[in-house]
């Protein structure tokens, strides 16, 4: 995809802030650094979750600072300048598409899995997580390139 017609600003969005959107964010960061401007928010706020902390720094994303926000905060902080949104879950979906009435950004709905419902050892509950890693960065690669920080 040419760099002209990519979005300045992304931000992802899920229910709670916790899981997919910052992994998501971490994973468009480690592509893009700062070509391209991304943040995440949540329907509401969470706690952010250990497991993906710990699938995040199996491939070297540090996402052990975020701090989990909703859209309230998000906008109060930094305002909601992004041209895309990309929704992870179908409340925050419903959440960009009303956004959409007040800002003018585009809205692309990628559902995602929510690994924090998978039941079993700590193994299999990592897995979930990876696999939601994984999906993650390839819908991201699919969809916006392989970034400048790739070997390509």
């Amino acid at each position: 995809m040419p760099s002209s017609s990519r979005p300045q600003a992304v931000l992802f969005a899920c229910a709670l802030n916790a899981v997919r959107s910052p992994m998501a964010a971490g994973l468009f960061q480690q592509l893009f650094g700062k070509s391209i401007y991304v943040a995440s928010a949540g329907v509401q706020k969470g706690e952010l979750d250990p497991f993906a902390v710990a699938v995040m720094e199996e491939i070297g994303v540090d996402i052990s600072r975020h701090r989990p926000m909703d859209f309230e905060e998000l906008e109060d902080l930094e305002g909601l300048n992004f041209d895309l949104i990309v929704s992870l879950s179908p409340p925050a979906h419903h959440k960009a598409l009303d956004l959409t009435r007040t800002i003018a950004a585009d809205v692309e709905y990628w559902p995602t899995v929510d690994p924090t419902g998978v039941d079993g050892s700590r193994e299999q509950k990592l897995d979930a997580y990876r696999a939601v890693r994984d999906e993650l960065m390839a819908r991201i690669r699919e969809r916006f390139g392989r970034g400048g920080a790739g070997n390509e």
